[in-house]
């Protein structure tokens, strides 16, 4: 399938996609787990192998090969996945998002004794070339487990921003725990020099992202 954009080395890109039909692709902890660890074990030029490589973050051996991207963010929802990522090397991101996609569909049908496609279709990819559009993903990424706590938030507003601001620092699936001030192996997965270049404290970056939680109902998605 042709792209309606050209993925480019040094560009940052906001990559996604869902389950084919809206099904779920996470059913348990464990599954969240072994994409996670693909995302950090996919990113190198060379072969990835869970089985002797580890099956969590916690597991898998830190040596790895070039890197294809950097992942600045990202966040897993049941049934969806999004990842903001600057493309290192020629090809990067296609070859990075073939490995994670197709290393995941291969455990998911495995385990769930199911055969054919668990994404629907290729992943998207969209190029962020502003800044003020650069932020605005950031924020819209780490608030994607809002819709969890509370699934009308966009449309009626958040009903308790202290309790959603409190839901996304537990909620172990995206990188806002990282970027809060927590310590944990999800650190391995980012980049994060470019977000603390943009948001020198644990206090700015959440300022940034839970300021969007009372901007207003019916803002636009992405």
């Amino acid at each position: 399938m042709t792209r309606s954009i050209q993925i480019a080395p040094e560009e940052f890109y906001h990559l996604y996609n869902r389950g084919v039909e809206k099904r779920k692709i996470f059913l348990r902890n464990a599954d969240y787990d072994r994409f996670l660890a693909l995302l950090y074990l996919a990113n190198q030029d060379e072969p990835a192998d869970l089985k002797y490589q580890g099956h969590s973050l916690r597991e898998v051996q830190r040596v790895r090969g070039t890197q294809l991207v950097d992942i600045i963010a990202y966040c897993l929802m049941p049934n969806h996945f999004h990842i903001l990522a600057r493309e290192r090397t020629e090809g990067g991101i296609a070859r990075f998002m073939q490995k994670v996609t197709t290393g995941y569909t291969m455990y998911f049908n495995k385990r769930n004794e199911r055969s054919g496609a668990l994404f629907g279709g290729t992943y998207k990819a969209k190029h962020v070339s502003e800044d003020r559009y650069f932020r605005y993903l950031v924020a819209y990424i780490h608030l994607n487990p809002v819709k969890l706590l509370d699934p009308s938030w966009k449309e009626s507003g958040i009903k308790d921003s202290v309790r959603a601001e409190r839901f996304l620092t537990q909620y172990a699936f995206s990188s806002y725990p990282d970027y809060s001030g927590e310590e944990r192996p999800h650190g391995l997965i980012l980049e994060r020099t470019v977000l603390e270049d943009l948001f020198p404290s644990a206090g700015d970056f959440k300022s940034c992202v839970t300021e969007w939680l009372t901007y207003g109902a019916n803002q636009d998605k992405v």
